[in-house]
This record gives C-alpha cells, structure tokens and sequence, in this order.
C-alpha cells in the first residue's frame, strides 16, 4: 500500500475519534465509513477515442448533521474520500478497410494509453431523504458542490508497447486543484445506532487535469507520461462510484424528527345543505311580509 494511502487512513481513524469524543449523546449527528468501487471517463475537447476506466477504488469518512427541528426533510454534511479517477485514450490505431457497397469503410482498432490518479474528494452535501418501516429505513438522494486535490499519478500502454510508471506532475502543465458537482441516491438500513446501506453516484468534474494550451503547447519536452502532442482546451474528469457504507448514530434514542407530532386535519361533519338553507331564507321573508301586513290592517281598522 502505498505511503499516501497509508497516511490517508490514519488521518481519517483520527478524525472519528475526534468526532466521536466530541459529540454529545444526543447530537443529532452520524459518521459514516464508505469504501467501494466505480468507473472513470474523461471529456476531451477537440474530442479524442475514449473509453471508461472501470476498477477505480474509493473509500473515506461521511459526516451528517440532521436538523434539531424538522424545518425541512434532509441532512447536511462532509464527505473525505480517496478516490481513483483517470482515463483511457486511444494514443495511436491500426486501420482496416472493409467493403461497404460502392465504397469501402474505415475501422481504425485503437492502442489505449491509461492514466491513473489519486484524489482527495471533499464534496459540501446536501442530503433529502425520508423514512420506511417504522423509521428502520432511510433512502435519500444527495446533491453537492465537490472539491478536489489530486496526489499522485501513474500510467501504462496497453500491452506494454511503451514504458510506464508514476506520472511526473509539471507546474506549467498540469492542475493539482480541481472542482466539480456531483448527485447521486442510495438506502440505509437503521439497526439500533448503527446504520449499514449503499450508495451510488456521480461526479461531474468542472476543472481540467491539464492545462489548456495557451499555457502549455507541446510535449517537445516531456517524456511517455505525456501522449498529447498538443494540449487538449478542455479535459475535465467524471466519474460514477458505487460504495458500500457502514455508519453510527449518536443519539441513542433516535432523531428527533421521528417523534415530531403533527397534527391532524379535522374534517368537517356538517354539510352544506343548499336546498335547506334557501328555504329558510325564504320563509323569513315570508313571515317579514306577514307582520307588516298584519301592522297595516290593524291600522286602518283603528
């Protein structure tokens, strides 16, 4: 394992000990410890041939902050992930001319140079969810503005055609930094304090991982690591994560929005009668006319 990931892990076992020490018994707070797998894809722009890098690992440590009072449906939250992003780009190609009626079709069979890199992930979450079974489940979806810090880097030809290794990061060349959206959904399953569930999602990256050319040309200088003759304007990276997620509630006694009340709607009893009311509107008019009539005739008999 290498000393990067190592030193990631003992950050993250500090950070919930920290966090579990802190917290009162009836904060209304989880942490949770997700690890999984996902597949990674680059949008180059001019366009080159492309293709998914799949066993991309990820793992790390989820906090959630669930309202005191339920003002709204949903939690807040940080995410710290490892993730293993990167792509596949098709560096040179081998062509096949196929008889397609009066004209003959090019299939061009690809050589794939892979690059692989290791980023810190810190998405600001966003999380609606509701509650099934007598609050023992919860499914949410989740929504958040992620920023990105990439450690290293490696790569490789297919079929080892040229050398591979770790990547050389050049200043002038490549972003370090990066910064994205991401969305996804998954469930929870609620077993006392502890929570065991699944999740999925995707990281839609904004930043490049090279520098445009206006700052960065050729590769006249560069080494293997680097199959772009030109730089691409535009090089951002995706990617779709699928992680298994084991947490623990703080409070003991449940959320509070579980034992919020909310009243009832009464329904009215009376119906509103139109036929009825009406009549009585007309029989008292009647008896108006009456009394004056009656009023007049006693009159004129006096």
């Amino acid at each position: 394992m290498k000393k990067s990931r190592i030193g990631f892990i003992t950050y993250m076992a500090m950070v919930i000990v920290a966090l579990m020490c802190g917290q009162r018994a009836s904060a209304q707070h989880t942490v949770t410890l997700t690890g999984g797998t996902g597949a990674s894809y680059a949008r180059f722009y001019p366009s080159e041939e492309t293709k998914w890098m799949w066993g991309c690992e990820n793992f790390g440590i989820a906090w959630r902050y669930y309202s005191e009072k339920p003002r709204f449906v949903g939690a807040v939250g940080v995410d710290l992930e490892y993730m293993e992003r990167g792509f596949n780009m098709g560096w040179t190609y081998t062509s096949e001319w196929v008889d397609n009626g009066d004209d003959k079709k090019e299939i061009r069979h690809y050589k794939f140079y892979s690059r692989k890199v290791n980023t810190l992930m810190l998405p600001l979450v966003w999380q609606p969810h509701f509650y099934l079974a007598r609050n023992r489940l919860r499914v949410f979806i989740e929504a958040a503005l992620v920023f990105s810090y990439n450690l290293s880097s490696s790569y490789s030809y297919e079929n080892d055609e040229r050398p591979g290794g770790d990547y050389e990061w050049k200043v002038p060349r490549d972003n370090r930094f990066g910064y994205g959206l991401s969305g996804g959904a998954g469930f929870a399953l609620l077993f006392g304090q502890v929570e065991v569930g699944f999740k999925a999602k995707y990281n839609f990256g904004y930043s490049d991982i090279l520098k445009n050319r206006n700052k960065y040309y050729s590769n006249s200088t560069d080494g293997y690591e680097n199959p772009f003759w030109y730089t691409p304007l535009r090089s951002p990276i995706d990617n779709l994560s699928f992680s298994l997620t084991v947490g623990w509630r703080f409070n003991k006694r449940g959320f509070n929005e579980w034992f919020v009340v909310r009243p009832k709607r009464e329904k009215r009893l009376d119906n509103f009668n139109f036929s009825e009311q009406i009549g009585q509107t007309g029989g008292g008019s009647g008896s108006g006319s009456g009394g004056r009539s009656s009023g007049s005739s006693s009159s004129r008999h006096r």
